[in-house]
């Protein structure tokens, strides 16, 4: 069951995710499950247009994101542990594990609880936001000449809020880079690993492997994916040095020894646009080496290599002729050995399923405006991405639902009665499947469905499902309207 289940159906849905919170007083955990859908059936809407020009519903919904207990872990508990719930069941699971920035622009005084984050003097206060985001992974192989396999994203098991503090001026100063006085400070870094922690060790017959790129390439980050039991497949950024046997005897560099492999088959990858360079397909070739050690990096005041060494495999994936110098490369470490073409494919597919926890922070940002809430202190602001994170999530599972099983019945496409009736009739046709039933939502968002126009995105079946909603609610009302 994914997260857009009973998406349309806005107060069911919040429920299910937001019902059990709990705030020590009955009518703010019914707040909370009225705000949630509220920002369901309306997305991005200001906390005034959710309450429709009630002045009451509104204070009383400020009053709801400021209060001590509506913390982000308070507020997401329920719906943590709907996640994690689903990923009982045996099977493969990627935990996709990423961080962004939320900034809100400068007014006129500060908001109190922000921290320092990008460039520029508007967008200097904000939060560092890492989120680890549960998905289910196919129990059969992909076909190798497929694109990325959809998915049903579950929801969140973590989300943490990292406000940064401005440095010291004596660590400034400190003659060693600020090495030693950083030490009674937090570091970033450890964000990786407390996410791991909050989520514990999967069950029997379930593997949870945790994907993340090069930010997740911290040696206690490995550490703590073994400790728990759980799979990783972690994009390197370090050219650690290698080990070999017990008396951990020196074997070389990781980049060196990865880019020494040949190639073991190729496959091709849709890649999106990014600024300055355009959405293509990229031919992509395949290596890796089996099995091999990371020693353990040099620290402060320790030992050179005195933890534990990390075992690993490393897949290597490149492209074969680059548009533009350097091409696409990723050096890729797995915890499971790999020995043939088919495992260091899979394990290239789910790092290429990463790119969905930036398609639900593009959502959290664009799609809902999260950088756009005006609240005037951190602890509302948090609160309010706490809620607003779950539905961005819901909003990015609408595309992946879409195509996860096109040629279900039309009944399994999420949406209620009315809203399926509806559309029929707007759309002037039967809508026997799931395929025709997102095709038809993604026409109302302005998809022209021509044949190089590709499959519809989550942005064009968000608007498609608000103009559907507007439809059903002008449907009902004017079945209530009196005779003349």
């Amino acid at each position: 069951m994914s997260i857009s289940t009973n998406f349309g159906a806005a107060t069911q849905w919040a429920q299910t995710h937001f019902g059990g919170v709990e705030l020590r007083d009955v009518r703010r955990s019914r707040r909370v499950v009225g705000l949630a859908a509220g920002w369901a059936r309306e997305p991005g809407a200001s906390i005034p247009r959710l309450s429709q020009g009630n002045a009451y519903a509104s204070k009383a919904a400020y009053q709801l994101l400021g209060h001590a207990h509506s913390t982000p872990d308070a507020l997401q508990t329920p719906h943590r542990q709907h996640t994690l719930a689903q990923a009982q069941a045996p099977g493969t699971y990627l935990f996709i594990e990423d961080t962004t920035e939320l900034s809100w622009p400068e007014t006129a005084e500060r908001r109190p609880g922000l921290g320092p984050v990008g460039q520029g003097k508007a967008y200097n206060q904000g939060v560092r936001l890492h989120a680890l985001v549960a998905a289910g992974w196919p129990a059969t192989d992909p076909d190798p000449a497929a694109k990325r396999p959809a998915l049903p994203l579950l929801g969140l098991v973590d989300q943490q809020y990292h406000v940064r503090q401005p440095v010291p001026a004596a660590e400034k100063a400190h003659p060693h880079g600020g090495i030693r006085p950083r030490q009674g400070r937090v570091r970033e870094s450890a964000l990786w690993a407390n996410s791991l922690r909050a989520v514990g060790s999967p069950p029997p017959g379930a593997r949870w492997v945790v994907v993340a790129d090069r930010g997740a390439d911290v040696y206690e980050h490995l550490q703590q994916c073994r400790a728990q039991g759980l799979g990783f497949v972690v994009r390197a950024a370090q050219d650690r040095a290698l080990v070999a046997g017990p008396e951990k005897t020196p074997a070389g560099r990781l980049f060196a020894r990865a880019r020494a492999q040949p190639a073991a088959g190729r496959f091709t990858l849709a890649l999106r646009g990014r600024p300055r360079q355009p959405a293509r397909e990229v031919a992509l070739r395949v290596s890796f080496c089996p099995a091999l050690t990371l020693r353990a990096p040099q620290r402060p005041g320790g030992a050179r290599g005195k933890e534990a060494p990390v075992p690993c495999a490393v897949v290597r994936v490149w492209e074969e002729v680059a548009a533009a110098a350097p091409g696409l490369e990723w050096l890729l470490l797995c915890d499971q050995p790999v020995a043939d073409f088919a495992q260091a494919l899979a394990c290239a597919r789910q790092y290429a399923s990463r790119w969905l926890i930036e398609d639900f922070h593009k959502a959290l940002k664009t799609g809902l405006g999260a950088e756009k809430l005006q609240l005037q202190t951190a602890a509302r602001l948090f609160a309010a991405v706490a809620l607003l994170s779950v539905v961005a999530l819901a909003l990015v599972d609408l595309r992946e639902k879409s195509r996860l099983e096109p040629d279900l019945p039309a009944e399994a496409a999420g949406l209620t009665a009315a809203e399926l009736r509806v559309l029929r009739h707007q759309h002037r046709r039967p809508l026997a499947t799931v395929r025709q039933v997102y095709l038809a939502l993604a026409a109302l968002g302005g998809h022209l469905g021509r044949k190089g126009d590709g499959p519809p995105g989550w942005q064009t079946l968000w608007l498609g499902r608000r103009s559907l909603r507007l439809l059903v609610e002008g449907v009902q009302m004017a079945a209530q309207l009196p005779d003349e």
